[in-house]
């Protein structure tokens, strides 16, 4: 696994990099703007050309996360438009910094197969609107609060079946969202269960990234609220476990963990428990 973190942006896009050696980091996740926020400058060609030098300076692989604002479950046609023009927009950015994957939460809805439905036509638009693009969405497990979607497994495989482009979609699996959900990953026979299911149901071959994550909260409470990697109520195992997996060995896994002044210490814990070290 490609052990890294989610890094700021301040002073611009391009300076993550120096974050991520700073932390001893093997790949990064970035916003490509203000996450908390629908509308933002327009990316710079100065800028572009900026991330795509000190990403070959360094060969560190990225990821980028979405807004938190969007929701493409949405009934509601203002929302919804707003949500498919910003995602479209976050997309657009990865393009043109060279970034593969853009990780999204799916969307909320209270009826699930409608809300899948509104999802997966979302998606589809989103892809109209930016074809033969390489970067590509990436949805995310969630945790399942409220009317989040994207909590069991078969919700995220009902949207690839549904998409026109399922091969421009890919899957980032949380930890902390995984075990909030009611994945135990906390022992070694429960992680190769979790596996086999997500593999049985999505497909291991669709996970293009991990956000790696210990929880707060206990199995299957549905609350989103991440802990550091071994202070939590999933522990050390799943994380051994996990950068142990040779199905995930060039695949980026990512803190975004409350602590970022101590990712560096992070990252040092979870190269250790790679086996032979």
């Amino acid at each position: 696994m490609l052990i890294g973190a989610h890094e700021s942006i301040a002073g611009g896009v391009s300076q993550a990099f120096a974050r991520a050696e700073e932390h001893g980091a093997r790949s990064l996740q970035i916003f490509t703007k203000n996450a908390r926020g629908w509308s933002a400058p327009s990316l710079t060609d100065t800028e572009r050309r900026a991330f795509r030098a000190e990403a070959r300076r360094t060969g560190l692989p990225s990821i980028a996360h979405g807004s938190y604002l969007v929701n493409l479950g949405s009934e509601d046609p203002a929302l919804r438009e707003r949500s498919l023009a910003c995602v479209t927009e976050e997309l657009t950015r990865c393009e043109r910094l060279g970034i593969s994957l853009l990780v999204i939460h799916p969307g909320a809805h209270p009826d699930e197969r409608r809300g899948l439905r509104l999802i997966a036509e979302a998606i589809d638009e989103v892809h109209r609107r930016t074809p033969r693009f390489r970067a590509r969405l990436c949805l995310e497990s969630t945790a399942g609060q409220g009317h989040c979607l994207g909590w069991r497994f078969w919700h995220l495989a009902e949207i690839l079946s549904q998409v026109a482009r399922e091969d421009r979609l890919g899957v980032c699996l949380d930890t902390c969202h995984l075990f909030a959900a009611g994945y135990d990953l906390s022992t070694e026979k429960g992680y190769e269960a979790v596996m086999a299911e997500c593999d049985a149901t999505v497909g291991l071959k669709r996970v293009g990234c991990f956000h790696l994550n210990d929880c707060k909260k206990p199995l299957g409470c549905r609350v989103d609220r991440h802990e550091e990697v071994g202070k939590g109520a999933i522990g050390r195992v799943a994380f051994r476990c996990l950068v142990n997996d040779p199905r995930f060995v060039n695949t980026i896994g990512v803190l975004e963990t409350p602590f970022p002044e101590r990712y560096a210490e992070a990252i040092r814990l979870l190269e250790s428990l790679r086996r032979g070290r």
